[in-house]
């Protein structure tokens, strides 16, 4: 294969990559690692193809019943939430006797994930930093001024927040949500009328995680308002609220932990159960 091929091809994936990450959308891209030695050498080692949730796919890795193959693989990967994982083909295709030895390497592909939160409190400021620190992508805002000022968020680490004051609220929500994909959202606002506001926008967007703080009491208020308004029952039923995991947090940075947890944990499919309860079973 020629080199300039071979860099058309490197194009096109990568073209392919950055429209997936533009769109919010996800897709595994598969890397042939090794072949069997009874394969011909005009099947390259480093040959990428890659399969969008769609299941559209973009590249080859240069036999079109490995790209099936690979393809159909890519779907059951993406579903299993790892980021990255080597497979023999024995293993997904044994009838592909000539590539049996042969190992592909699967990688996720989609946009560092996000996390929307509504209302800059002593909760959101210290959710905002947690998260930051985990590697999500922060939109913090409120429509008091003061308490989304840079001077409140100036280490390192906080840079990457993103402040926004919120005039309204909603709208506020709506452009920050955009298309939901990728996105959680925590309203940890200070009242009623803007969680209703915020939760409002948020379930009009499908993002992937919407919670809401507040007692039993509190956050039924807010769902039955909507209900009433005429919102979709089940998106009301996907309403984390109230928001988190029961870990007995008292403090500001506790709470913030224990809503982290779930959004975590919702994002890689945990249970949420202590590790070591099988122990005690």
């Amino acid at each position: 294969m020629t080199a300039d091929k071979t860099q058309k091809e490197s194009n096109i994936i990568s073209d392919a990559i950055s429209k997936v990450l533009d769109e919010g959308s996800v897709a595994a891209l598969a890397t042939l690692m090794s072949l069997s030695e009874n394969v011909s050498s005009e099947k390259r080692i480093g040959a990428k193809l890659l399969v969008k949730e769609s299941g559209e796919r973009i590249g080859s890795l240069g036999d079109a019943e490995l790209d099936v193959a690979v393809s159909s693989q890519a779907a059951t990967f993406l579903a299993s939430r790892d980021e990255a994982k080597m497979f023999s083909v024995g293993e997904f295709a044994p009838e592909l006797k000539q590539y049996s030895g042969a190992s592909v390497l699967f990688e996720r592909i989609e946009a560092e994930p996000r996390l929307v939160i509504a209302g800059a409190g002593h909760v959101g400021a210290s959710l905002a930093r947690l998260a930051a620190l985990l590697g999500y992508r922060v939109t913090l805002f409120d429509d008091r001024a003061e308490f989304v000022m840079r001077e409140l968020f100036a280490s390192p680490g906080e840079q990457s927040i993103e402040l926004v004051l919120a005039e309204p609220w909603s709208e506020a929500m709506r452009e920050a949500i955009g298309n939901g994909r990728g996105v959680s959202v925590a309203i940890v606002t200070r009242g009623h009328k803007q969680d209703e506001d915020c939760l409002r926008a948020a379930i009009s967007r499908s993002a992937d995680y919407v919670g809401m703080i507040g007692s039993k009491r509190r956050t039924n208020i807010v769902l039955d308002k909507l209900r009433e308004e005429g919102a979709v029952e089940n998106e009301l039923k996907k309403v984390r609220a109230p928001i988190g995991l029961d870990i007995g947090a008292v403090s500001p940075e506790e709470v913030a932990l224990a809503i982290l947890a779930e959004i975590v944990g919702e994002r890689r499919g945990g249970s949420g159960a202590p590790l070591s309860s099988w122990r005690r079973s």
